[in-house]
């Protein structure tokens, strides 16, 4: 009797794990370092035995081939749907600017030629949708492996019209929509208190401080309709029929991951299926090369500085270069530098230059004492989640914004190119953060913030995957608010409604007096 009790338990053991459902993701990524965060997340709903599909152009800049983790789609497409090198280009004139050594005239050119330039990348990026849609072989292929969910990133936006093509329930793996911060689509945000990404503000604003902000968000809009109703909206008319809005598709999906938290960023309204998930990508410290570490012990009681910049910025000019050289070679502190330009001159003999360096791992070394950055979006979540204080120089898109959040919660200083250009600018911001302890206390202590949490952000993050899988979409969770024409949600309709009733009553309270009055009158002038 024994015996078959426990054959049956071993029989139940090996069974048991069968019997869990693994879901049939299929996944339309989005370049660049917008990738990075996406084969994170895909790799993690690989270990959890998820079947992960991701559908590519057969060009592309960042996206490869992995086949431990996923199954690739390629789509033929004539050209890559991103040119790399206009945003290396991009960089570049931002950083002339930032050194004054750009002419205005030329800053003007460049900024209009930049938003043709950005029609022209999506409309590239939108030919993906045709040539999935129109080849019959592959949407043959496409459905029939009964694909649970659709996981995109927003930033452009093939995922939402493909998903509605395909009449699946969508998940967001995002922090923008084509060209503003996503909780703008989503979520009630009054612009009183919620900055626009590239305003350069708080949450805490003067009067024309919100006036500022206004006319970026009217800018902003400029763009984000410019781009969806020229580029994306001829798509849903000609695939998903012509009473089909963009804007509606793109707002209607079912799970939003942020890749950001309220600990990093200002506390705003937010709907029940917004889901946030930042500093997912931090892991927790691994060992370094031996190389390295012997580099880093041997700084002794001072410790080591790390820097790195944006993998679009190869070099940087050479005095540039020289001065942030001469400004490591006069501290006490090692130096681990990555940056794949030319040795600078003034390098000092406590700097090491690489090529490539394991950022969290060293950031989450106990001797790293600071770390120089440009303010991605991926770094600086990093050194809040390894409590590492910051410098950083931002170029562009919202590497300022990323760095003042960390400036306003103590843990950062910003600094400018014109700075480091400047006599021991760069130098003096490294030693206030270095010795001032309030730097370093207020990272550790946002450290610890995020780090409180029922769940790891990346475990949020599956389980809402999951949860949309198991019950086929969340559509419990939208607000009606995504389906509602502009006019509708801010009452307009109401408003003129009640103002005409209103003057209508009193147009007739008027007339109604007025015609009392002359009856009165009239009476009063045949009694006389």
């Amino acid at each position: 009797m024994k015996t078959v009790c426990c054959c049956t338990v071993l029989l139940l053991l090996v069974l048991i794990p069968t019997c869990c459902h693994g879901g049939n993701i299929l996944v339309f990524p989005t370049e660049g370092s917008h990738w990075i965060n996406m084969e994170i997340l895909l790799k993690a709903l690989h270990s959890r035995g998820h079947n992960v599909t991701i559908a590519r152009a057969s060009k592309t800049w960042y996206i490869k081939d992995n086949p431990l983790y996923y199954n690739t789609f390629i789509v033929p497409v004539e050209k890559g749907l991103v040119d790399g090198d206009f945003l290396k280009k991009v960089f570049s004139e931002f950083l002339k600017l930032e050194r004054g050594t750009l002419p205005l005239a030329s800053f003007l050119r460049m900024t209009i030629g930049m938003l043709d330039k950005i029609v022209d990348v999506h409309n590239s990026v939108s030919s993906f949708v045709p040539a999935l849609l129109d080849n019959v072989e592959l949407m043959r292929k496409l459905n029939e492996t009964k694909f649970d969910l659709v996981l995109t990133d927003p930033c452009w936006g093939n995922g939402a019209i493909l998903a509605k093509y395909m009449n699946l329930p969508l998940v967001y793996n995002v922090r923008w929509l084509m060209p503003e911060e996503a909780h703008f689509a989503i979520a009630p945000s009054p612009l009183s208190y919620i900055p626009m990404t590239g305003s350069g503000l708080t949450d805490k604003m003067t009067f024309f401080q919100r006036v500022k902000n206004i006319i970026f968000y009217l800018m902003t809009a400029i763009q984000s309709t410019f781009a969806s109703k020229f580029v994306y909206q001829p798509l849903c008319e000609k695939y998903l029929g012509p009473d089909c809005d963009f804007n509606q598709i793109q707002n209607d999906a079912d799970i939003w991951l942020m890749r950001t938290d309220f600990v990093f960023d200002y506390p705003c309204p937010t709907m029940p299926n917004v889901v946030y998930m930042g500093g997912f990508h931090c892991k927790p410290a691994e060992p370094l090369p031996d190389d390295m570490e012997e580099f880093v012990q041997s700084s002794g009681e001072h410790g080591v500085i790390i820097m790195s910049l944006s993998t679009f910025v190869n070099e940087l000019p050479e005095d540039l270069a020289d001065g942030i050289a001469a400004g490591f070679a006069k501290l006490p502190q090692k130096v681990i530098w990555s940056y794949r330009g030319p040795k600078p001159s003034t390098l000092g003999n406590n700097t090491l230059q690489v090529d490539w360096m394991p950022q969290k791992d060293l950031l989450g070394h106990p001797k790293v004492k600071l770390f120089v950055a440009h303010g991605g979006t991926n770094g600086v979540q990093e050194a809040l989640c390894h409590g590492v204080p910051v410098v950083g120089f931002p170029l562009v898109f919202d590497q300022y914004d990323n760095l003042l959040r960390l400036q306003e919660k103590g843990g950062a200083k910003i600094l400018t190119l014109r700075a480091v250009d400047t006599d021991d600018g760069f130098l003096k911001a490294m030693q206030e953060v270095l010795n001032e302890p309030s730097y370093r206390q207020n990272m550790q202590r946002l450290s610890r913030l995020h780090r409180d949490q029922p769940m790891k952000p990346i475990d949020t993050a599956l389980f809402w995957i999951e949860y949309v899988i198991r019950h086929k979409g969340a559509a419990h969770l939208k607000a009606q608010s995504n389906r509602m024409p502009w006019y509708v949600y801010h009452s307009v309709d109401v408003v003129l409604f009640l103002t005409g009733a209103v003057m209508l009553t009193l147009l007739a309270t008027v007339m109604f007096i007025r015609c009392l009055w002359k009856s009165v009158c009239r009476r009063k002038v045949k009694l006389e």
